[in-house]
């Protein structure tokens, strides 16, 4: 039997925290969602002047990542490069933003976000899951 890490309310608020840094120190209003690896919401936070929707795109961004063990934008990525059926594909935001949370080899969450520009998304989201390496 294998075993694997999960992510208890410590870690969340750790990742939380280094994503939060991160859009603040470059002034970004952002969203900021984090799952475990089946997709399930463990936290959200919208920062101060962030539109709304932002909050649900950041959500589906995560749970994407979390769900296909890969960044969001390799599914962008397949869309951009022609691969047009990937916009039927249920559970599933071809945005960047979406950040996979891997530990020991193992993908055993997800960070999302949204809010400006697409690689800013994801540099936030990046900030957050590499924080517990």
């Amino acid at each position: 039997m294998k075993t694997k890490a999960v992510l208890s309310q410590t870690e969340v608020s750790q990742i939380l925290g280094a994503a939060r840094t991160e859009a603040r120190n470059n002034q970004w209003a952002v969203s900021i969602a984090i799952v475990d690896d089946g997709g399930h919401p463990l936290a959200l936070e919208r920062l101060d002047g962030c539109a709304p929707i932002s909050a649900y795109i950041a959500m589906e961004k995560a749970r994407t990542s979390a769900l296909g063990r890969r960044e969001s934008k390799g599914y962008e990525d397949m869309v951009n490069g022609g691969r047009h059926a990937f916009l039927s594909a249920p559970l599933l935001t071809s945005l960047e933003g979406g950040v996979p949370i891997i530990v020991d080899g193992q993908v055993i969450g997800a960070v999302g976000v949204s809010g400006v520009k697409a690689e800013h998304d994801a540099q936030v989201a990046s900030a957050g899951a590499q924080c517990l390496k």
